[in-house]
Order: structure tokens, then C-alpha cells, then sequence
């Protein structure tokens, strides 16, 4: 046994860098910095009526017609076998992490999983069992930032086996909480008036004056809002179609800013420090922490982790993606409304530009992207062409597992700042990849091209790659019942829904 001597003082205890606290301004400056950017061009406006305004002129959307072909290697070989594919796969997944999305850094600490509560809920009429689960990162290396991922994760009460789960970047919050029966809440509240008696004295006359009055009532029944072609939210028809969900809380996994970027799962990393210019962005964490979350679904036995699909809307749609691509143990995504930095080409110009990526939303890139928006720098100045991939071949990644994009009309609030036309020329690029390796691709194509894109509510949905764009606004509410009959049939499961292919 060692003992210590008499008077001998205790060793220290460790202690840790303060994180760095900056602003998104200051953040930015940092990486230009680093990368030897003076200036950044200015992004484009999606006010049309401003000077800078997007461009919305499809004789000027090409100004890079050459984009990179997911089936041409980097040394000019066509790739021809699924075992070339890989190959090539790894130059993509190379290209992406170095220069648009980040690396994720090999020393990640572990996250464990544990379930805070159990709730018996109805989605709908179903009787689901929601679960809320936490993964905290392990912060020991530095206790000053502290990352708990929060998900719920919810399944059908009586299935009789494991099943599809979609995981969905949203809030993690309760979506039917159970509440007290009448007679509980009676007994509720006569306590609660018991205690703010105690706590109040002058309370009790005020009880006395409102008999009447309950601190809580029993919560009526209240419709669920419908979406544009009357059909009720997805977790309804996710229920009712025997899918479980996960809504996986993206801001307690990285911050959507800048100024988090010393914080978060990044900063967790880099112990409080900013990033280095391979590092990964927001997109590349919040896809980070799906596959975690992952990790979790498979452990739980209630789940077919065979069958777990991503799904995202807007930048979520964007991180459904990038984490469809670079984690092949998801089966399915639907990618909504996804825009430049998911399903859109980059070398396009139409509406949200490179430029735009490389300013106001540098932080959900690898800092090394914002060399593509530099007008001076120690380089010179690089744009869209000067990227060694494109969304055509983060599509490609994909293959051949179900991949459905979905986007609404301008319309209805589907602004064409998201590039439509981009995000399809994207997905006919990608579509050959599919072939490749023993999947369908888009189907049925009959004279669809880059210049001739399907009708809205015209669905190509006969293969593992779709396409579907839906007549409402920024979401892809319209298109999950489209979506569940899809993957169903690609998953040789029954579907209740018996929605047109098209």
C-alpha cells in the first residue's frame, strides 16, 4: 500500500483550456485566415427584386456544363463492376470529406445510450410505446463541453415483430404524451392546492372566491392539421403503416451556427478550439450523430435495424443525405427540399449558389469549402468548377439502397432558391450507378431529361432511386405516403396505402 507522508500535498487536479468563445463573424475570419482568403464573393440574394438578386435564368443556370461522373475514376477509367465501384467510391467519399462536408476525426469519444423515460401514447389510433433515449458523449478529455444526444423513439404497441423505423431530424419531444385520467387529475389538483396553500396562506380565499376553477383540465381531442392533399401528418401515417419513427434532436448534437462551432460534438473534439480547415461542419456532425443514434436502434428489439431509413427537410434534408451517403448501414432516406449542399449540383446557377454555402453557411461545410467562394486569396480565387465532386455523385453514394428526393412547388413556398431542376439533373446523373449494381434506377423515365422534367404529382417511383415532386410548399408531408408505399414494396412488406405510382 503506497501512503503519503505527513505534510505532503495533494497532486492538483487537471485542469482544461477554457473553450473559445467567438462569434460566427469571428469564426469565419479565423478559417479565411488560415486558408489565405483576403475576400469571400458576396452570395446572391433570394429577394428578386434586389440588385444581387439569384439568378432564376435557365440559359444562365450552366455556366460549368462539365460536372464530375460518379462512373469515371480519377485517372479516366470507366468503371464497369461493382468491384471498380468501390474503387471509385472511396475517390468520392475522398473528395467530399477533403473539400465539401469535413472529416469526421478519428478520436470521436464514445457515446452510450441510455432510456429516461417510457411513455404509452396514441399516434393517431395507434398505440405506439415512445421511448426517450439520451447518448452522452464522453466529455472526460474535456469536461467544459458537454454533448447529450436526445432522440425519441417511438414503435407500434403490439407488432409482432421488429420494425422499420424512420429516423427524422426534428425535435425530441414527446408526440402524444400520455396525460393523468380525469379522476387523477381531480386528485392532482386538490395537492396542488393543498401545497400553494402552505406555501401562500393568502391563496386559500382565493380558492374559496373560484370553486370553479382547476389548475388542470383534461385535454380535449384536437384534430390533427391536415396537409395540402388532406392527409394528416407523417407520424400518423408512419403508425398507421406499422413504421416506427426516431425524432433525432439535431441541436443537441452541433449548433445550427457558426458560433457553436467551439462547441457541440466539434468542439468537443477539438477540446474548445476552432476547427482546422479539413474539419468537419454541422452537415457532416448532424449525420455523425444519426449513425450514432443508429448505433442505439440496433440494440433495441423492438427495431428491424435491417430496415432504418434518415429523413430531413431543408439543411435537414441536406444532413438526411450526407448521412445516407457515408453510412451504409441506413436502408432508406427521403431527402426534402434539400438545395445546394444536398441533392442540387453545385455547378449550377440557379438560385442558392456556391457563394452562398461558403458565407452565411460556411458552418455546415468543411472550412476548406470556402475556397470555392474566394474572389482574392494567397491562391488566387476558385468557384463551383474548381470542387472535385458534385451532388451527383453524393446521390451516387447512395446507391443501390432506396433513395427518394422530394421536393414541393415555389407556389407554395418551395422557393426555387432550391434548384429544382438542379437537384433531378443530380438525380438522372446518379441514376446509372443504380444499374451498376443490380438495382433500378429512375423509372419509368419514358423522354425525361435534364430539359424535360416530370409534371408535378408525376412520381418516378419503380426503382431503388425516385423522384417525386408534390404540389405543396417547403416539406415533404405530401410525399410520405408516396414514400411509405415505395420503400414497402422495395421491402416486401403490406402497405395500407394505396396511393397511384404516380
Amino acid at each position: 500500500m503506497i501512503t503519503r507522508a505527513l505534510g505532503q500535498a495533494e497532486a492538483p487536479p487537471p485542469t482544461f483550456p477554457q473553450p473559445v468563445t467567438f462569434t460566427a463573424q469571428q469564426d469565419q475570419q479565423n478559417m479565411m485566415d488560415q486558408l489565405g482568403i483576403r475576400a469571400l464573393r458576396p452570395g446572391p440574394s433570394g429577394d428578386e427584386n434586389a440588385p444581387n438578386h439569384a439568378n432564376y435564368d435557365e440559359a444562365k443556370a450552366n455556366p460549368f456544363p462539365t460536372v464530375p461522373d460518379a462512373l469515371t475514376l480519377n485517372d479516366g477509367r470507366k468503371v464497369t463492376t461493382p468491384a471498380l465501384w468501390e474503387k471509385r467510391r472511396a475517390e468520392i467519399i475522398e473528395g467530399f470529406e477533403c473539400c465539401v462536408y469535413g472529416r469526421v476525426p478519428k478520436n470521436v469519444p464514445k457515446v452510450t445510450w441510455s432510456v429516461n423515460a417510457v411513455d404509452h401514447e396514441y399516434i393517431g389510433f395507434t398505440p405506439v410505446i415512445a421511448k426517450e433515449v439520451v447518448g452522452h458523449v464522453d466529455n472526460s478529455a474535456c469536461p467544459l463541453i458537454n454533448v447529450d444526444i436526445r432522440m425519441i423513439l417511438v414503435t407500434p404497441a403490439y407488432a409482432l415483430k421488429p420494425v422499420p423505423v424512420l429516423m427524422m431530424f426534428a425535435p425530441a419531444v414527446f408526440p402524444a404524451p400520455n396525460q393523468p385520467s380525469a379522476g387523477e387529475l381531480e386528485r392532482i389538483n386538490v395537492a396542488l392546492r393543498s401545497l400553494l396553500i402552505q406555501q401562500d396562506p393568502s391563496l386559500k380565499q382565493v380558492f374559496e372566491e373560484h370553486p370553479a376553477y382547476e389548475l388542470e383540465a383534461p385535454r380535449p381531442f384536437v384534430p390533427p392539421q391536415l396537409n395540402a392533399d388532406g392527409d394528416p401528418p407523417n407520424t400518423w401515417e408512419l403508425a398507421s403503416d406499422g413504421w416506427g419513427f426516431a425524432l433525432l434532436d439535431p441541436a443537441s448534437i452541433q449548433a445550427d451556427n457558426g458560433a457553436g462551432l467551439t462547441r457541440g460534438v466539434i468542439g468537443l473534439v477539438n477540446h474548445g478550439q476552432p476547427r482546422k480547415p479539413d474539419d468537419w461542419g454541422a452537415l457532416r456532425a448532424w449525420a455523425w450523430g444519426a449513425g450514432r443514434a443508429l448505433d442505439y436502434l440496433e440494440t433495441d428489439p423492438a427495431v428491424n435495424a435491417k430496415q432504418v431509413g434518415i429523413e430531413g427537410v431543408s439543411r435537414y434534408g441536406k444532413a438526411a443525405l450526407v448521412a445516407m451517403a457515408f453510412e451504409q448501414r441506413f436502408a432508406a432516406v427521403l431527402v426534402g427540399s434539400s438545395g445546394k449542399g444536398g441533392a442540387t449540383l453545385l455547378r449550377r446557377n440557379f438560385g442558392e449558389a456556391v457563394e452562398s454555402l461558403a458565407g452565411g453557411g460556411y458552418y455546415w461545410m468543411a472550412g476548406n469549402f470556402m475556397k470555392y467562394g474566394a474572389s482574392d486569396a494567397v491562391f488566387g480565387s476558385m468557384n463551383g468548377s474548381d470542387i472535385p465532386v458534385d451532388s451527383d455523385e453524393l446521390i451516387a453514394l447512395c446507391a443501390p439502397r432506396l433513395t427518394f428526393i422530394s421536393y414541393g412547388v415555389p407556389e407554395k413556398g418551395d422557393a426555387k432558391w432550391l434548384d429544382h431542376r438542379g437537384s433531378f439533373m443530380a438525380t438522372l446523373d446518379a441514376s446509372p450507378v443504380w444499374a451498376l449494381l443490380g438495382a433500378k434506377g429512375l423509372e419509368p423515365l419514358d423522354d425525361y431529361s435534364p430539359d424535360k422534367m416530370p409534371p408535378v404529382n408525376t412520381g418516378l417511383l419503380e426503382g431503388e432511386l425516385a423522384w417525386r415532386q408534390h404540389d405543396g410548399g417547403h416539406t415533404d408531408a405530401p410525399n410520405m405516403k408516396y414514400f411509405l408505399q415505395w420503400a414497402d414494396k422495395f421491402m416486401d412488406r403490406p402497405s395500407v396505402f394505396n396511393a397511384p405510382s404516380h
